[in-house]
This record gives structure tokens, C-alpha cells and sequence, in this order.
């Protein structure tokens, strides 16, 4: 069990002094030793003290770089029993980028017939009656078939340029 820390003068002039400083309760309360952020909050409270000082900077905060968003459109056809899902990244002033995702006609299974090493990918909206899940074979414990996994899980590099 802890003991609880008494606030001696000497305590609360090197408390009052840290504050008007501009340092934050968790460094103060580091530099008393022995209190917590909260208890340093609390006793702040309660002798009033206010008007802290602005905390210098630790260093010049580095200026953000502007990120452009684009629209992501897709279309899906079917192909024998394939449907292929065609997804356009369009920027104006860029020619579109296409990419061909192609992926087995799925078993549409129910929230009642999912189990492990079945797709979980949701087809339609959960609202409508048609509603179902992708079902296809997964391997390995993971949740979506290869052909979702790929539309679900991008590589750093293509996020990083698709933002």
C-alpha cells in the first residue's frame, strides 16, 4: 500500500514555482517526486492557482504536408462465374489508375452459417433481406477469401499514394 505524499511548504512553493514555469502536472509531478499527475491537478485546484505560463517548445513543429484526396469509383461485371470488380482511383488533373480485382462467384452464406475458414466479406446492406456473407474458403485463419483480402488489405506503398 502506498503512502499517501503530504504537501509540506516547501512542496507547495517548489510546486507553485514549476507552475508559474509553465511546466505540465505530469512534469511536475515527476519533479516533486513521489505524486501523480492528478494530485499535482488537484492541489492547483485548490490554491487557486492559474495564469501558468505558456511552455516553451521543445522544438519548431514541422509543417504538415498537404494531402490531396481522390474519389474511388468501382464497377462490377460478371464472367462466366467470375465477378470482376474494376476500382478507379480519379484524380482531375492525372489519368485514372485501374486495377482489375477478379473474384469467385461466392456462396452468399447467413450470419447463422459462418464459421472458421469461411470469407467474411458482407455482401449488400445488412439491412436489406438479401443480405449475406461472401463465404468462400479462407486458409489460415484469416477472414477474408484471397480475392477480398486484396480488395481489404492494400500495401503501405499504394495507401500511402492512393491519400
Amino acid at each position: 500500500m502506498e503512502v499517501a505524499m503530504s504537501w509540506d511548504e516547501n512542496r507547495i512553493e517548489q510546486l507553485k514555482k514549476l507552475w508559474s514555469e509553465g511546466l505540465s502536472a505530469s512534469q511536475i509531478a515527476t519533479e516533486l517526486g513521489g505524486v501523480t499527475r492528478n494530485a499535482v491537478i488537484g492541489k492547483v485546484h485548490r490554491l487557486g492557482l492559474s495564469g501558468r505560463a505558456k511552455a516553451k517548445p521543445v522544438s519548431a513543429a514541422r509543417p504538415r504536408k498537404v494531402v490531396k484526396t481522390t474519389a474511388r469509383t468501382s464497377s462490377v461485371s460478371v464472367r462466366g462465374n467470375l465477378a470482376v470488380i474494376e476500382m478507379v482511383d480519379a484524380e482531375p488533373e492525372v489519368m485514372p489508375v485501374r486495377e482489375n480485382v477478379v473474384i469467385p462467384m461466392s456462396r452468399r452464406i447467413s450470419i447463422m452459417e459462418l464459421r472458421e475458414g469461411v470469407c467474411r466479406w458482407p455482401l449488400g446492406d445488412p439491412m436489406h433481406a438479401d443480405f449475406a456473407y461472401c463465404g468462400a474458403d479462407c486458409s489460415g485463419g484469416k477472414t477474408y477469401c484471397e480475392a477480398h483480402a486484396r480488395i481489404a488489405f492494400q500495401p503501405h506503398g499504394d495507401r500511402r499514394r492512393a491519400g
